[in-house]
């Protein structure tokens, strides 16, 4: 899969769902699990503002990488943030979206 690596210096991101479990089978309750360490996943909601233009996205970190003190609509830093855009086909209807992904969530902007 393909990775964009996102540059954050210029941005503002600021946190607004709090870090919880990546569920990776809604059914099972299963939590998602990094394919590598077989670390637990946490995703983290936050709002991305550059250049005058702002999205609110989702971001699984590492469950090491959530730091404490976070606090929701404060500014946070996202080291090693990339995207990877995806696709796959459910029922016969194709989708398609950018899954993001960091290193860590950490409270405070970092300059």
């Amino acid at each position: 899969m393909r990775s964009i690596r996102v540059d954050t210096s210029t941005a503002t991101v600021l946190l607004t769902e709090a870090a919880a479990p990546k569920i990776r089978d809604r059914q099972t309750g299963e939590i998602a699990k990094d394919t590598v360490s077989g670390e637990a996943l946490m995703k983290v909601g936050v709002v991305y503002i550059d250049e005058g233009e702002s999205s609110l996205i989702h971001v699984t970190v590492p469950e090491s990488g959530v730091t404490d003190g976070l606090m929701l609509g404060a500014p946070v830093s996202l080291p090693g943030l990339v995207a990877r855009p995806w696709e796959s086909v459910f029922n016969g209807q194709q989708r398609h979206g950018v899954a993001y992904r960091a290193a860590a969530v950490i409270s405070g902007a970092v300059a």
